[in-house]
Formats: structure tokens, sequence, C-alpha cells
């Protein structure tokens, strides 16, 4: 359901971005995106009329120059009033980093730490700080996450009547716009599309399970709530953006700051983590690859997600998302 708690910003890099859009007679359609403007793609036959942002991104390579004359034209542009943005993307997969930024981690490690080993809290991040050094020569941690948690970027985020410890985890997504298996990591970036806004709700309390502590993290369960992955507001091309390497994360809770980090503190660059996905699975056009959360989520400040709560989330150059928290009925 569409907030009335606020709306998704449109502060975009570049001159234009891709949306999909729904008006108000609940059509839903792709489209140019350029600030306070969109221009219809569904009736373009230079794109084979699309009917969403999917067969675009099929055929990125040879779309994207037609996208970029379609931005420079004067003619068919209408106002964004009266649009609901919805997810730039319906991915066939996504791609899941963890434990991706640094004084994330170590904030993690920490918080859940009980004490039973003895060691000072001082003690567990020296600990985990060395053990983020190792991890740089390892493979990157990656789960799969499902495309049925996507919501858009101004939606309601539901959450459930059996969690207890929703957590909020903004992040940087990569969109993939090339088939692609076994890229090289100086080759990676050739496969993007784009970026855009991913916020990767997380159940804390159904990480671990207590009856079965030994199989390790239950992802499905944490983090598979239907609205557990607002998306968008618009998908921003990599032309726009080149280096994802410095964009600064922020989320507010009700105003308050509660992220605000850069790209330079990922363990793992999006490059290699493009090529690691790759490396395991074959990556489709309209993918997306999440890249990890920055320090600062609800577990670290003892500050867990309630009814009533808005989030504003941005990183730079990709617009701003707005989601007020409702209860599951």
């Amino acid at each position: 359901m569409h907030s009335d708690a606020g709306v998704a910003e449109i502060d975009h890099a570049g001159t234009w971005a891709l949306a999909r859009l729904q008006d108000a007679a609940g059509r839903v359609f792709p489209a140019l995106v350029s600030r306070d403007r969109v221009l219809d793609l569904s009736d373009r036959a230079e794109l084979g009329r699309p009917d969403g942002t999917a067969p675009l991104l099929d055929r990125w390579d040879d779309v994207l120059p037609v996208l970029r004359e379609l931005a420079r034209s004067t003619e068919g542009w209408a106002p964004l009033a009266g649009s609901t943005l919805l997810s730039p993307v319906t991915p066939r997969q996504v791609f899941q980093a963890g434990a991706n930024y640094r004084t994330h981690v170590l904030d993690l490690v920490v918080a859940h730490h009980d004490g039973s080993d003895g060691r000072t809290p001082e003690q567990v991040r020296a600990d985990a700080a060395a053990h983020m050094d190792e991890r740089l020569a390892l493979p990157p941690f990656v789960f799969q996450g499902l495309p049925s948690a996507i919501c858009g970027a101004s939606d309601d985020v539901v959450l459930p009547r059996d969690g207890e410890q929703p957590d909020w985890e903004l992040e940087l997504a990569v969109v993939i716009g090339r088939r692609a298996r076994r890229v090289p990591v100086a080759d990676a970036l050739d496969v993007v599309a784009g970026w855009t806004i991913v916020n990767d709700l997380t159940l804390r309390e159904k990480v671990f399970r207590k009856d079965s502590p030994a199989l390790g993290a239950d992802w499905l369960a944490a983090k598979n709530s239907p609205t557990f992955l607002p998306t968008g507001p618009v998908l921003v091309p990599r032309e726009a953006l080149p280096d994802p390497g410095d964009l600064r994360l922020t989320l507010r809770l009700n105003g308050d700051v509660m992220q605000d980090e850069s790209t330079k503190d990922m363990v793992v660059d999006v490059a290699r983590l493009v090529a690691y996905c790759s490396e395991v699975a074959t990556l489709l056009p309209g993918d997306l690859v999440l890249t990890g959360s920055p320090a600062g989520n609800g577990l670290a400040h003892g500050r867990l997600l309630r009814a009533g709560d808005v989030m504003h989330s941005t990183i730079t150059g990709l617009g701003a998302q707005s989601n007020r928290c409702v209860d599951e009925t």
C-alpha cells in the first residue's frame, strides 16, 4: 500500500533515470524520469512497446542509446505528479551481500556477544576486526533473497505479527543489465545497467534459530517478509554514476539520523561482488545485487522499528525513499 507519510524524492544524478509508474487509473508503465517530469515509454515502437522495465533491461545495450535520445527530446513529457513510483525493477534473482561494511560488522558482533566466553566488548571488537582483515582474502559472503519481498520507495512497510525485532538496513543495489557468467573483476561493471536504493529489512530474532543454532543463519525467515525490500525510487544508469566507490548512505528514523556512511567502508567492492555472484550463478538482466549495509542499524541503537515509524533513506545521486511502518492486520 502506498504510504501517506511521505513520498519518494527524485533527485538523481545525470539528466534522466528509469522508473515504473502507476497512474490514477491503475495502469502500470515504464517511463523516463527527469526530476519532476515523466516520459511514458509503453507506446514507443522503437523500444518494442514495453509493458515494464524488464523488457528494456533484457536488451539494455541496444535500448540505452534510444533512451539517451528520448531523454533529449522535448515532446511527450508530462508532470510526475499524479503518478505513483513503483519499484523500478522486477528482478528474477536477488543476491544479498552480508557483513560487507567494516564498522557495521564490528557493531553487530559486539551487540550479539553475551559475555559467556569471558571476553570484554573491547576484546570482542578487536577479534572481529582481525577476522575482517582475514576476510579480504576469502570469497564474499552472499545469500539470496526473494523478489516477492520487494515494494516501492513510498510504500508502507508491513511489520509481521510474529516479528519481534524488525530492523532497517539501507543498501546500494546494483541492477544487472546483461546476462553474465564468470565475469572477471576488471570487466564486472560492464554488466551493470545502473543503481538503485534498497532497504533490506531484517527480523533480528529470526536470524539464528534457537532450536538449531548449529545450522547457521535462517535468512529466509529473517529477511523475506512481504514489503521487507523497499526498492527505488528510480534506476539511475551507470553512466550517470560511473564510480560507486564513494556514495553517501543516510537513513533517518522519524527525522533522526541512524545510518550515515560512505560506500568507502565496504569490505568487498561492487566489482568484486558482481564478479563473485557471476562465478556462483548466471546473472540475468534486471537482477539485483545488494552490497551490504553500513553501521547504524536499530540493534546498535537499541531502537527497533514499530508501527508509525517513518524511514527516510537517501544515497548520493539516487533520490530518496520514504516508508512508513504499519502493523500486519
